[in-house]
């Protein structure tokens, strides 16, 4: 079988790690083809190295542009490729303009598209990665969800419960994956040097971030494990913060509440990786200098992702305004306060480990301050149950695409018979009959299932007993 897989950013490559890893693992034929969006290619080169992964089979390089540039570069870039290697299905991450890309040209093509964290809904439409999330869900024939929450959505929208597979999150698989690549690199150099006792943050190297939605900050360059890296570590009651939304960023009143906040954490030591463009903005509205000449904040530039992910591991505290990494410091168990007034990833805040503290000056110090003061308050939420899975998204995706393909259903054909109609119904199901068992005797198709003895709503899986609860679901003629 020949996978295609459509990158642009780093945290799709982060993400799409594992999935690369089993493709491989099993003898696939992978295509990898890298949109270039955002940072030259000798530095995408080393990043895959970095992470032990093959150099991609194809570079766009579309660099940084406009959302309708970029995306049109990407689209053209994309098709042709398509034409010429002919996959038997393209898989994308996320919910970058590559993504969007990617998703749009293959189901024009007739290619199956597998959406890798689908489902996700911020349900603002402000922001650009919703767009491309909801875009890349109507083009998509395999649905893989991290978390059932995001399959309900999925399902209330309308889309196939036989298409929904809920995988978990391949943010887990990274995370404990690229952990020990960086904790290995990491005793190599403590190994063969002795560290300085001086850290000197000039040493890291500058760069922009590579999406709204980072999983964490990039580097112009390879990771480079250093001296000035371990001494950073062993900061104590260390807050990392990330800050790069353009609400966050160009509004003056949020950033200067939040700026204030981060002055006010006086017991902290605040790590902050300041992308460059927050950094101007700063300095243009006058915040830079005061912050820079506090002892507890270390003003760095921004670390590579391994090193990055060993400094969120060392943390207490993550402060960020990223999506990504509210699910990564969650799966670390790390307390995460957020930046914004929604999220994406609810189940980081039902399950108690994320809470949305907005631009709120006093909600943001109080809620640092009881974490650090309040152990019981820290042990729930460093302890919150981990909602996107076991970190075994990967193996489980390549399960199902193999499983699909060998049923021959892999494939986009023309449809050969007259269109079933159907009627949308809703029930009280008093019998005790599985989902499956359901459909098969009233030639229907479960849309979604409420129970009202918990009020909440569930997927409905074909084991799932529908006794007591209420249906939607479509009719048959």
């Amino acid at each position: 079988m020949k996978i295609a897989i459509v990158l642009g950013t780093r945290p799709e490559i982060i993400k799409m790690v594992s999935v690369i890893d089993e493709i491989i693992l099993r003898g696939h034929e992978l295509i990898l083809i890298h949109t270039g969006q955002h940072y030259d290619h000798e530095m995408s080169d080393q990043f895959f190295e970095e992470l032990e992964l093959p150099t991609p089979n194809y570079n766009i390089g579309v660099g940084s542009s406009s959302h309708g540039k970029q995306t049109g570069k990407m689209m053209e870039g994309i098709e042709e490729i398509l034409l010429k290697e002919t996959p038997d299905i393209l898989l994308v991450q996320g919910d970058t303009n590559a993504v969007l890309a990617g998703a749009l040209v293959a189901s024009k093509l007739h290619i199956p598209v597998g959406h890798v964290e689908a489902g996700l809904r911020s349900y603002d439409i402000t922001m650009p990665e919703e767009v491309n999330r909801k875009a890349a869900d109507v083009c998509s024939k395999y649905y893989f969800v991290p978390t059932e929450k995001s399959a309900i959505k999925l399902s209330l929208e309308g889309i196939s419960r036989k298409d929904i597979f809920i995988t978990g999150n391949t943010v887990v698989d990274a995370c404990f994956r690229n952990l020990e690549i960086a904790k290995k690199h990491i005793d190599d150099i403590e190994n063969s040097s002795n560290p300085s006792n001086s850290f000197n943050p000039s040493n890291y190297s500058n760069h922009s971030n590579s999406s709204n939605n980072s999983t964490s900050p990039d580097s112009s360059k390879s990771s480079s494990f250093s001296n000035e890296i371990l001494n950073l570590l062993k900061l104590d009651n260390i807050i990392t913060l990330t800050m790069h939304r353009a609400e966050n960023v160009d509004n003056k009143k949020r950033l200067t509440d939040i700026i204030d906040a981060i002055a006010e954490l006086k017991d902290f030591n605040i790590v902050f990786p300041i992308h460059p463009r927050t950094k101007k903005t700063m300095e243009n509205f006058g915040l830079y200098e005061d912050l820079s000449k506090l002892d507890n904040v270390h003003l760095i530039k921004p670390l590579g992702y391994l090193d990055f992910l060993l400094l969120m591991s060392k943390s207490l505290i993550i402060v960020t305004d990223s999506g990504g990494l509210q699910e990564e410091a969650i799966t670390l168990d790390i307390p995460s306060l957020t930046l914004r007034y929604n999220t994406e990833r609810p189940e980081t805040v039902e399950m108690g480990g994320n809470i949305l503290v907005g631009a709120d000056k006093d909600f943001i110090v109080d809620s640092a301050n009881k974490i650090l003061n309040d152990k019981s308050f820290y042990d729930k939420m460093s302890l919150a149950p981990n909602p996107y899975g076991d970190g075994t998204a990967g193996k489980k995706i390549l399960d199902i695409i193999e499983d699909s393909y060998e049923k021959g259903e892999c494939k986009l054909d023309s449809p050969d018979d007259i269109m079933d109609t159907f009627t949308t119904l809703m029930k009280i199901v008093d019998e005790d009959i599985t989902v499956s068992d359901f459909e098969i005797n009233n030639n229907a198709l479960i849309r979604t299932v409420f129970n009202p003895a918990y009020e909440s709503m569930k997927f409905p899986t074909d084991d799932l007993n529908l006794k007591g609860m209420n249906i939607l679901y479509d009719k048959m003629s």
